[in-house]
């Protein structure tokens, strides 16, 4: 087999496909209005479209109304608070007497290390049989209830709450510290 040169190479069978040429007169196929059909906007140079142009009917850009952002109310609520949610049955992984923090949780593959970092809550869905301290955000009632009536303790991890701006409104006068 000889080697292959630059001049030889060739592409592969039908895989290049020689452009239109178009004006060059009757016998080409695509003489006088080179495939432009007759007169119109389009036979035109410089006879563009806008893709959102809708026949002379008013633009769904138009007609819909003015949505700046995603606020609190939208569908997809960004200023509500996203819990991880472990129910009272998934605490009988641990030992009796333990320290369930965020950190246990994590070691014990309830939650993933990412989910440890946000806000926790503990449902009262299942039965507890042994002696744990809780820690956590947020705790239903049937889940602290039966938390303590297995002789464990319920504990609630502070929430970090930010300082006043100079916006706020002041919560004892109602008026506002500018």
């Amino acid at each position: 087999m000889s080697p292959i040169k630059l001049s030889d190479m060739r592409p592969a069978p039908g895989s290049h496909k020689a452009s239109k040429r178009v004006g060059r007169g009757h016998g080409s196929g695509c003489g006088k209005t080179s495939g432009r059909g007759q007169k119109g906007q389009k036979a035109r140079s410089g006879g563009t479209i806008n893709r959102s142009f809708n026949g002379g009917q008013t633009r769904m850009s138009k007609r819909l109304p003015f949505l700046r952002g995603m606020g609190s109310g939208r569908t997809s609520y960004p200023f509500h608070d996203e819990y991880t949610i472990l129910n009272v049955e998934n605490l009988s992984v641990l030992e009796a007497d333990a320290h369930a923090q965020p950190e246990i949780f994590v070691q014990s593959g309830l939650m993933t290390r990412a989910e440890s970092k946000g806000l926790i809550k503990i449902l009262g869905n299942g039965e507890i049989d042994r002696p744990l301290t809780v820690y956590a955000h947020k705790f239903s009632a049937s889940a602290q209830a039966k938390i303590e009536a297995a002789g464990g303790k319920v504990e609630i991890i502070p929430r970090k709450v930010y300082a006043k701006t100079k916006r706020r409104k002041d919560e004892k006068t109602g008026t506002t510290n500018v």
